[in-house]
C-alpha cells in the first residue's frame, strides 16, 4: 500500500467549499429548529465558516444562496470575506420558494414565471462578477405531482430554451452548473431527476456548462461512483455537494450513512483526475444542522472528507490495475479493502501539527470558546434560516 509520506502534499491540495445556509437554522417539512449562536447576517454566516477553515485549514470558500445572502454592496461583502481569510465561492439560485413557483420555474407552463426565473439566474450572474465567484449553481425544484398534470417532453424543451439564455450571459472564466435530485418535492416526476438528464441539458450548452452531483440525491442502492467515473469521463463533472442520508432526504453530515461509499466516490475522484490543484472540478458540503451545533458539524463533515481522501490516495493504484489486468479478483478487492481500512486519524494528526493546524480540530474548537462567544453575542435579531 502507498506510504502516508508520499501522499502528504497531495493532501495539501484539498480544499473544501462550505455552504453559508449549514450555519443558519434549518430542518425538515414539519419544523425548522432555532438554536443560540445562530448567524442574523450573512457577515456572521462567514465568521462561522472563517471559524471553521481557520481550525481544519480545509474550507478556504463560502459559498452564498441568493436571496437568502442578498446584500447592497457585495464588494464590500468580498473584502469582508477576505479579510477573515476565505474567499467566496459559487453563487446558489433560488426558484423554489416563492408562491409563483410552485408550478415550476424555468419549466412552467406561464411565460412570466419562466421569464422572472430566468431573470433572478441572471441578477445571479451579476452578483458573481462583483464577488469574483466562478460558478452559478441551478438547482431546481420542478416536476409533476399528478399523471397528466403537466407535458414531460415540452417541460424538457422549456428548460433547455430557459437555461440557453442563462448560459448566454455566463462569462468566459465562469460556469453554469446544473445539479439533479431524482424526487422531492414533484413526486410524479422531476424535470431534472438523474445525471442522463443533466448532462444532456448541459452537453447542449457548451463547454462551461457541468454536472453537480449531490450524493444525497439517487435512488437507494444507486452506484454512485459509477456516475462519478462517467461524468468524469464525459468531462462533465463540475463539481459535489457532498452530505449524507439514510432513506429519502439528504443533508445529513457527509460520510454519517456510508462511510465506505464516500471512499469508493473519492476512489474514482482521485483516479478519473477529479482532485488537486489542476482539476476543475469542485468539492462542496451542502448539509444543514438541525439538531447539532452548526460550526462543529461542519468541522466535523470537512475531516471526514478528509479522511476519506487520504484513504483514497493511499489505494496502491499499480497493484490494483495488475491484479485486475491478471483476472485475481480476490487480491483486486483485497487492495481496495487494504487502503479502506487503514486508520488515518493519527497520521492526519501529526500531519496538521507540521502544517501548524490543531491535531483534533474538534477539540481546539470546544475549547476555543468561539461557540459560548457567538452564543453571547448573538443576542436580538432575526436569525438566518430557511423561513
Amino acid at each position: 500500500m502507498t506510504s502516508f509520506e508520499s501522499i502528504s502534499d497531495r493532501l495539501g491540495e484539498l480544499a473544501i467549499e462550505v455552504p453559508s445556509w449549514a450555519y443558519g437554522n434549518s430542518g425538515t417539512r414539519f419544523k425548522v429548529f432555532g438554536s443560540p449562536g445562530t448567524p442574523r447576517t450573512v457577515e456572521e454566516k462567514i465568521a462561522d465558516a472563517a471559524a471553521v477553515h481557520r481550525f481544519t485549514g480545509l474550507a478556504p470558500r463560502v459559498a452564498l444562496h441568493i436571496p437568502w445572502d442578498k446584500v447592497d454592496d457585495y464588494g464590500k461583502l468580498r473584502l469582508y470575506a477576505a479579510e477573515h481569510d476565505v474567499e467566496l465561492g459559487t453563487i446558489n439560485s433560488n426558484t423554489f420558494q416563492d408562491d409563483e413557483y410552485r408550478l415550476g420555474s424555468l419549466t412552467n407552463a406561464d411565460p412570466s414565471v419562466r421569464r422572472r426565473a430566468v431573470e433572478h439566474n441572471l441578477e445571479c450572474i451579476e452578483i458573481m462578477h462583483e464577488t469574483g465567484s466562478r460558478d452559478l449553481k441551478i438547482w431546481l425544484a420542478d416536476g409533476t405531482n399528478y399523471p397528466g398534470q403537466g407535458d414531460m417532453r415540452r417541460r424538457q424543451d422549456l428548460l433547455a430554451e430557459g437555461l440557453a439564455e442563462i448560459y448566454s450571459h455566463v462569462g468566459e472564466d465562469q460556469r453554469l452548473v446544473l445539479e439533479y435530485k431524482f424526487f422531492e418535492p414533484a413526486f410524479y416526476h422531476t424535470d431534472v431527476p438523474d445525471w442522463g438528464t443533466a448532462y444532456a441539458q448541459v452537453a447542449a450548452l457548451g463547454e462551461r456548462a457541468v454536472v453537480c452531483l449531490d450524493t444525497g440525491h439517487h435512488a437507494p442502492g444507486t452506484n454512485i461512483e459509477f456516475i462519478v467515473a462517467q461524468l468524469l469521463r464525459l468531462g462533465r463533472l463540475g463539481s459535489f455537494d457532498f452530505n449524507s442520508r439514510f432513506y429519502a432526504d439528504d443533508d445529513l453530515i457527509v460520510g454519517a450513512a456510508d462511510p465506505f461509499q464516500l471512499y469508493r466516490i473519492l476512489v474514482e475522484v482521485v483516479r478519473g483526475g477529479g482532485f488537486g490543484s489542476g482539476s476543475e472540478v469542485a468539492l462542496m458540503l451542502d448539509q444543514c444542522h438541525n439538531i447539532e451545533k452548526k460550526v462543529p458539524g461542519q468541522i466535523r463533515s470537512v475531516l471526514n472528507v478528509q479522511e476519506m481522501v487520504a484513504r483514497a490516495l493511499l489505494l496502491d493504484a499499480a497493484a490494483l490495475d495488475d491484479a485486475r489486468d491478471a483476472g485475481d479478483v480476490l487480491l483486486a478487492n483485497e487492495i481496495f479493502m487494504d487502503a479502506f481500512y487503514t486508520d488515518v486519524r493519527p497520521a492526519l494528526a501529526q500531519w496538521r501539527e507540521s502544517r501548524g493546524l490543531p491535531a483534533d480540530p474538534m477539540r481546539a474548537y470546544l475549547a476555543s470558546g468561539y461557540q459560548e462567544q457567538i452564543e453571547r453575542d448573538r443576542v436580538g435579531g432575526a436569525q438566518a434560516g430557511w423561513n
